[in-house]
């Protein structure tokens, strides 16, 4: 793990490192009924520990940050962590949430929905109402990536006539507003502050962007895959590639031994 460049300049300036997580197959193992997840048990005292030598830590997530907090028990706990959630448009710190109003797309778009899955035939799969987006999982369906391959299109051009992009992720698709993703998010938390080196760990397409935030920021990096046999892109793209969410609190505890040594 030394010879990264990203992690020697994490281990040698601790205080100047913001460490950013994704949720869902990162400090979550990835579970059929997304409702049912529930974070690491070792992850709030993992993420407490190293809190306590970093600068900032921080979830990025797709979830609101107040289901983030209600799946990750202890996580309100942890000195110093802030969640942003959304892509970035929400955010919770220190017991607070903050968040510009929600777009007028989003409902309109879920109340669409019924009629259209019914329309195109596709049994067992779940609608998941995030508030600020809509995401249609097919993990549930008899054949996950048909109903995936069958819905990308129609749920396209509904994302379209409200003016909202669809994310795509492990066996779900995701209609939000256009203009964040955890890209802009985590850039935008690396200049407030003033981070010196970053670490970001993801499992999925949305944590891409956040990947090239990392090495767009100039600044030493190391990125992780929370490595799974179904998104194959970002261990291509990672520095380092784990086994799951196992793997990544085992790094992360990893690096918090090194720093109280």
């Amino acid at each position: 793990m030394e010879n990264i460049p990203g992690i020697e300049a994490i281990l040698k300036d601790p205080a100047g490192a913001v460490i950013g997580l994704d949720f869902d197959g990162t400090l979550s193992p990835i579970v059929p009924d997304p409702a049912t997840a529930v974070i690491h048990p070792a992850a709030p005292a993992v993420l407490a520990e190293l809190g306590a030598h970093v600068r900032a830590v921080a979830i990025v997530t797709g979830r609101p940050p107040a289901t983030a907090l209600e799946l990750g028990p202890g996580l309100a706990d942890v000195p110093g962590l802030v969640i942003l959630g959304h892509y970035g448009f929400e955010r919770w710190e220190n017991g607070r949430i903050s968040a510009p109003p929600p777009p007028a797309g989003v409902p309109r778009a879920r109340a669409e929905l019924p009629l259209l899955l019914d329309s195109l035939g596709v049994q067992g799969v779940t609608v998941e109402d995030k508030g600020r987006a809509v995401a249609v999982h097919t993990r549930r369906a008899l054949d996950p990536e048909g109903a995936l391959a069958t819905l990308r299109e129609p749920l396209a051009r509904l994302a379209e006539r409200h003016g909202l992009v669809v994310e795509p992720g492990r066996m779900v698709l995701e209609l939000r507003p256009p203009g964040m993703d955890k890209g802009h998010a985590l850039g935008l938390f690396l200049a407030e502050q003033d981070a010196r080196s970053v670490l970001f760990a993801g499992d999925d397409l949305g944590d891409l962007a956040a990947f090239d935030a990392v090495r767009a920021s100039g600044l030493p990096g190391v990125t992780v895959c929370s490595g799974s046999a179904e998104v194959a892109a970002l261990a291509e793209r990672a520095d380092i590639v784990v086994d799951g969410p196992d793997g990544v609190l085992a790094l992360l505890s990893e690096l918090a031994s090194a720093f109280s040594r």
